[in-house]
C-alpha cells in the first residue's frame, strides 16, 4: 500500500466510524451473529495473493454489521462502560502509525516522558497523594499481577535472587473479599502462591470486605505458621461495585506489613469527582492501586493506570537491564521495561493526552455526574415498581436488579430471570449481563456508555419489564 492508497483507505475508515458512531440509537445493542457464523464467511485458506484495500473494507462492513457487539451504544448495560471517546480513536491511529516499540527512553523518547506526565496529571486529578508513582498497564490483571509479585518479594526478602517461594520455608497468604474480581485469584496463582493460600474474606450487608473477619483469618494463620503477605481492597466490587473500607484495612495491614493493593479498576475512575473520594478514604496507606481508564474515563481499551508508593522497589522487582538495552542517558532517564512484565510497550500514553486535552477533566467530571444521576434515575423506577426489587446498595452507576413473580422462587426463579434477561437482550432494544449474588440469579444493569441519556435509561427499563412481566 503506497501513502497515497493509505490516505484514501484512511479517509474511507475514519468516515465509516463516523457513520457508526452517528447511528448508534438505531442499531441492535447486542451481535446478531450466532456461534460460528463469523468463521463460515472467512474463506478457510489465507490468500496467495494481494486483494484491493476496497474489498477488504466491503468484507469489514459485512462482519462488523452482523458479528460486533456495540459496547459504544447509549442502552449498553453488560459488563462495565467500556467508553471509547473519538479523540483516543484518532490517538490510536496516531500511534499505531508511528508504529513505535518503547524498549528504552531512546528508542523513543517521547513514549516515556508523554507517560510520566500523564500519570500525573491523572494522579492530581484523581487525587492521589503526591508520593505515589504511576505507569500505564494493558490490564488491571496484569497490574494487579505486578502487585502481588511485589508483595512476594517484599515479604521474602526477594525470594527471586534465591531459590524463589520453593526456597521458603513458610507459606505466604493472600486476602480479597469474596467479592473480588476473578483477577486476583488468578494473579495470585500465576505469582506462585498457591490456591491453598488465598483467602476469601467474608463480607457484610453490603457485600464490602469485613474488617472484623479479616482481622481473624491473619491471626489464625499466623498461628498456624504461615505469613500473611498481601491483601487486595477493591473500590467497587465486580458484581455489586461495593466499596471495600480501604483506611481500615489500610491500618491493619500496616501493622502485619502487608502489601495493600487497591482495586479500582472501573469505580476508580469515580475519583475524579470530589464527592466521591469517600470510597477510597485511606488511599494513601496503600502500597498500589490500579485505574482503568479504558473503562468510564473514556481512552480506547488498553490503558490501566498503575500507581506505587514506592517505585524503587517496584524496578528492583521487575528490573532487566541486558547489554543491548542499555544507553549513556540511563541514568538521567525512565525506563518504563523496569515498571512491569512487557519489555515492549505501545505509545499508550497518546490516547490519554488526547483525550484529556479534548474533554478537559470539567467535561469528563459532567459526563461521569450524569450517569450517576442516571443510576439513582433507575434505582427509584424499580424500587417503584411491584415484584421488582434492587438487591445491593447503588453507590455508583451499577445496580443489582431481579423480578420476582409472586409463588415463584429457587431454581424457578433463577430460570424466570435468566429467560427474561436473554429475551430482553435478544430483542435488540438492550444488553445486560446476568450475575450470581447470594447464590441467585440476578440481572446486573451498569450504565455509562458515552451518549447514554436519561431517554435511554427510560427505554432500557421499558424493554426490561416488557421482557420480564411479558412472562408472567
Amino acid at each position: 500500500m503506497t501513502p497515497e492508497e493509505f490516505r484514501r483507505a484512511g479517509y474511507a475508515m475514519i468516515d465509516w466510524i463516523a457513520s457508526y458512531r452517528e447511528s448508534l440509537r438505531d442499531l441492535p445493542v447486542l451481535a446478531a451473529a450466532r456461534p460460528g457464523e463469523i468463521k463460515a464467511m472467512l474463506p478457510a485458506s489465507p490468500p496467495q495473493e494481494s486483494e484491493p484495500i476496497e474489498a477488504i473494507l466491503r468484507d469489514f462492513d459485512t462482519i462488523a454489521k452482523r458479528g460486533i457487539t456495540h459496547w459504544q451504544h447509549p442502552r449498553f448495560a453488560a459488563y462495565f462502560p467500556g467508553n471509547s471517546l473519538l479523540a483516543g480513536v484518532v490517538a490510536d491511529l496516531a500511534s499505531t502509525g508511528l508504529g513505535v516499540v518503547g524498549l528504552t527512553w531512546a528508542a523513543s523518547p517521547a513514549v516515556t516522558e508523554l507517560e510520566e506526565v500523564m500519570l500525573d496529571w491523572m494522579s492530581q486529578a484523581l487525587g492521589l497523594p503526591p508520593t505515589f508513582s504511576g505507569v500505564i498497564q494493558d490490564t488491571a490483571s496484569t497490574a494487579t499481577l505486578v502487585a502481588l509479585i511485589c508483595a512476594r518479594e517484599r515479604t521474602s526478602k526477594y525470594a527471586l535472587a534465591r531459590g524463589g517461594l520453593q526456597g521458603e520455608g513458610k507459606r505466604l497468604t493472600v486476602y480479597a473479599s469474596a467479592h473480588a474480581h476473578s483477577s486476583v485469584e488468578k494473579a495470585a496463582l500465576l505469582a506462585d502462591f498457591g490456591r491453598d493460600n488465598v483467602r476469601a474474606v467474608p463480607c457484610d450487608a453490603g457485600y464490602a470486605m469485613r474488617v472484623d473477619a479479616l482481622t481473624k483469618m491473619i491471626a489464625d494463620d499466623i498461628a498456624s505458621g504461615c505469613v500473611p503477605c498481601a491483601v487486595v481492597a477493591t473500590v467497587g466490587t465486580t458484581a455489586t461495585t461495593a466499596i471495600d473500607p480501604v483506611d481500615a484495612i489500610g491500618e491493619l495491614a500496616r501493622k502485619h506489613d502487608m502489601w495493600l493493593h487497591v482495586d479500582g479498576a472501573m469505580a476508580g475512575s469515580a475519583m475524579i469527582l470530589p464527592e466521591c473520594r469517600w470510597m477510597w478514604a485511606g488511599i494513601e496507606r496503600a502500597d498500589s492501586t490500579v485505574i482503568n481508564a479504558h473503562k468510564w474515563l473514556g481512552v480506547p481499551f488498553d490503558c490501566s493506570l498503575y500507581y506505587v508508593g514506592d517505585a524503587e522497589h517496584l524496578m528492583r522487582v521487575m528490573s532487566t537491564n541486558p547489554s543491548y538495552l542499555q544507553t549513556d542517558v540511563d541514568a538521567e532517564v525512565k525506563s518504563l521495561r523496569d515498571w512491569g512484565i512487557p519489555l515492549g510497550r505501545r505509545f499508550r500514553a497518546l490516547k490519554l493526552w488526547f483525550v484529556l486535552r479534548e474533554q478537559g477533566v470539567g467535561a469528563l467530571q459532567r459526563r461521569l455526574r450524569r450517569d450517576l444521576a442516571n443510576a439513582k434515575f433507575l434505582e427509584e423506577q424499580v424500587r417503584e415498581a411491584k415484584g421488582w426489587h434492587i438487591l445491593a446498595p447503588v453507590v455508583l452507576q451499577t445496580l443489582c436488579v431481579r423480578h420476582e413473580p409472586p409463588g415463584l422462587g429457587g431454581e424457578a426463579l433463577d430460570r424466570h430471570t435468566l429467560g427474561w434477561v436473554e429475551r430482553a437482550n435478544r430483542s435488540g432494544e438492550v444488553y445486560l449481563t446476568p450475575a450470581m449474588l447470594d447464590g441467585r440469579w440476578m440481572a446486573r444493569v451498569s450504565i455509562g456508555a458515552p451518549e447514554t441519556e436519561q431517554e435511554d435509561v427510560e427505554r432500557l427499563w421499558r424493554a426490561m419489564r416488557k421482557a420480564a412481566e411479558g412472562d408472567v
